[in-house]
């Protein structure tokens, strides 16, 4: 277990922008910075990255939080796991206690899947380097591809014997569950799934194994070259890209990504320096390999084999590449080649050379591809026209498409006019595909969209005006207290009582945001000691019980005499505590600096900063008279089910509490200058 003193330091070293700029190619813009969004997929950047407070939030999808929530939503990491991680990118050497045989089991409980495949990771590296067959087979067969050790150690390469249990049986002795075992795709009815192969580890962003390939070693067997681990909650085969662990800083410094179809050419061109280098793992491209691409840069090389069938490959995929708005350039090697082949005939040099030299870019070599298929007939040549527009016609960037609308019309030797009114007639018809995929999407959001109401949305406010109990009947204005003894009168429906979220938020995001600062320098009162002193004999009246276990959440804090911060709460092991955190700090907008520029300054009252006193106090009385509205109709509810049974003295108990209530309202109104109905 690691000592919260540890922790703290990590959470206190901890740049947002250094731990998100690892996953996401952030641009400056201001004083903050902004990239694609990693949660969602999106063409206009939506994710910003706050330094100044240290927090990330992406008003696409609303994902928020610091560094630890960044890395626990995008890796599917725990709270602990987060913090490890972080520590490890910073050099920060954390203290733990010996903790007990449960706390550990727990955790490897909470480590699950990823433990698994370290686990499995290892023993096909033992298989590898360790046993007879490993090494005349396995090793062997990677040292003729010509790999050195330390890329087969790197990239996490192994071996697996032809038994048909050996993994299970270990694996199971050492305590690891037989249905995780399953789920991972490791083994099947008790037998190893992997037998008699070579094995490639699949790495995530963090470079955590989350699944394996292994290519078979038998020759003129009925079985598929290469095998992989099924689709888990910790693998999605189509967003995922085979090197991406280890090339994400080359392609960040050479601004471009080499895409490659197998994982050997991804072992071979990395180990020849070329590093910038992923793999789409021989399935055709899809739109999440697009998007985590997108992410770390707008430039894409792409080596095909040299045959017809890579050819064709190329062509399938590449349109989604500029449909996302990204600049692709072709490579096509010599017949029979393909990168693993050709980067060891010519060496990291020349092949080098070679992929710059031939480098095409990618409408202009689909059309010369085209043309040379099509000859002279006149109608294929009017299909190639269609294909060629379709292309073009999936650019975002206008300037780009009239750039190749005008170079194509040369070699089509078309009316330039011609090919621009069909270009904008497609996009027409793609742009209503994507608004009636759209249309189609919200309906089925909305038919699966639970009822509204309290506690449906934790994060955020529901609508305040929504009603807590439709049909609840409270008292009609002017009810007259009955004395002792007299019958009580009928009750008719009035008024449905709402719930107070949004006045709960604004409380709660006072206490985020402004918690540490100073309200009252001359009792040394803090906002966070202001504000908890006076919604704790309201804490059983909270609806959001987010929100509740926020003010609770403090107040343990402030209880321990500590000093409650925005990265107290932001940091929060509760997930849901953090990203609401951080979306209440986001969420304030922040005073442009041509204001200050300019000499333009609110003289009315303090900027937002600095009114958190006055701001906390209004928040504050609000809240509570919106609370003992709430307790003054739940009083008059138990009036409403007042029977002969009731003795006198309970009911002259809630009478004299409705009094009571409706008094403090008055004064509550009085303060803030609103009206308050009898």
């Amino acid at each position: 277990m690691i000592q919260q003193s540890s922790v703290e330091e990590v959470l206190q070293t901890a740049r947002v922008e250094d731990v998100v700029g690892d996953y996401v190619n952030l641009k400056r813009r201001g004083t903050n910075l902004i990239g694609l969004c990693p949660f969602h997929s999106e063409k206009t950047p939506s994710f910003n990255v706050n330094p100044a407070r240290n927090i990330f939030k992406c008003f696409g999808c609303g994902k928020a939080g610091d560094s630890v929530t960044f890395l626990r939503e995008h890796d599917s990491l725990s709270f602990v796991e987060a913090i490890r991680q972080i520590a490890k990118k910073y050099g920060i050497q954390l203290e733990e206690v010996q903790v007990s045989d449960e706390v550990m089991e727990e955790r490897r409980a909470m480590d699950g899947l990823y433990l698994v495949n370290e686990y499995a990771k290892k023993y096909f590296e033992e298989q590898l380097f360790q046993t007879d067959e490993g090494r005349s087979v396995g090793l062997s067969y990677f040292k003729e591809r010509g790999y050195r050790e330390e890329i087969i150690k790197k990239f996490g390469l192994g071996y697996t014997t032809e038994q048909r249990d050996d993994f299970f049986q270990r694996a199971t002795a050492d305590q690891y569950p037989e249905d995780t075992l399953e789920k991972l795709g490791l083994v099947r009815n008790k037998r190893d799934f992997f037998r008699g192969r070579v094995m490639f580890t699949i790495h995530n962003l963090s470079g955590k194994p989350v699944a394996f390939a292994g290519r078979i070693m038998r020759k003129n067997v009925k079985a598929p070259k290469y095998i992989n681990s099924p689709e888990t909650e910790v693998y999605n085969k189509s967003k995922t890209l085979y090197g991406l662990y280890f090339a994400k800083t080359p392609i960040r410094k050479n601004d471009e990504v080499i895409l490659v179809e197998g994982y050997t050419d991804v072992l071979s061109l990395h180990q020849n320096g070329i590093e910038n280098v992923v793999a789409s793992s021989g399935t055709s491209l899809t739109e999440g390999q697009i998007d985590l691409i997108r992410r770390f840069t707008d430039n894409v090389k792409v080596l095909y084999d040299g045959d017809a069938a890579g050819t064709k490959a190329a062509l399938r995929g590449l349109d989604m590449l500029l449909a996302r708005g990204l600049n692709v350039r072709l490579v096509m090697l010599p017949e029979g080649e393909d990168p693993d082949s050709y980067v060891h005939k010519l060496g990291a040099t020349k092949f080098e050379e070679f992929i710059d030299r031939e480098a095409k870019d990618f409408i202009l070599f689909k059309t010369n591809l085209l043309l040379a298929e099509v000859g002279d007939d006149p109608l294929k040549k009017a299909g190639l026209i269609k294909d060629i527009v379709g292309s073009i016609a999936l650019i975002p960037d206008a300037i780009k498409r009239d750039v190749y609308l005008r170079e194509c019309a040369r070699l089509l030797t078309t009316d330039l006019s011609i090919l621009g009114e069909e270009v904008n007639r497609q996009r027409q018809i793609n742009e209503q595909k994507e608004r009636n995929a759209a249309l189609r999407a919200k309906r089925r959001e909305q038919r699966n969209r639970p009822t509204p109401g309290p506690g449906n949305d934790p994060g955020f406010p529901n609508d305040p005006g929504f009603p807590e109990d439709p049909g609840f009947p409270s008292a009609p204005p002017g009810f007259e207290v009955p004395l002792p003894g007299q019958s009580v009168p009928t009750l008719r429906p009035q008024v449905k009582t709402t719930t107070n979220e949004y006045q709960e938020r604004d409380v709660v995001r006072l206490l985020v945001e402004f918690g540490e600062q100073v309200y009252d320098a001359e009792d040394n009162i803090s906002v966070a000691e202001y504000i908890l002193s006076n919604v704790d004999d309201l804490m059983d009246y909270f609806d959001n019980e987010l929100y509740a276990r926020m003010v609770r959440a403090a107040m343990e804090v402030v209880e321990r005499r500590e000093t409650l911060t925005s990265q107290f709460f932001t940091s929060h092991r509760d997930a849901q505590i953090a990203q609401t955190a951080a979306n209440l700090l986001s969420d304030r907008p922040e005073m442009s600096k041509g204001w200050e520029e300019r000499e333009i300054f609110l003289t009315t009252q303090k900027p937002p900063e600095q009114n958190f006193g006055p701001d906390s106090r209004s928040s504050l009385l609000r809240f509570r008279l919106h609370k003992l509205e709430k307790m003054e109709a739940d009083a008059r509810k138990k009036l409403l089910k007042i029977d002969d049974s009731t003795s006198e003295k309970s009911i002259e108990k809630m009478l004299k509490l409705v009094q009571r209530v409706q008094a403090l309202r008055k004064e509550l109104a009085v303060e803030l200058g609103t009206v308050v109905y009898k």
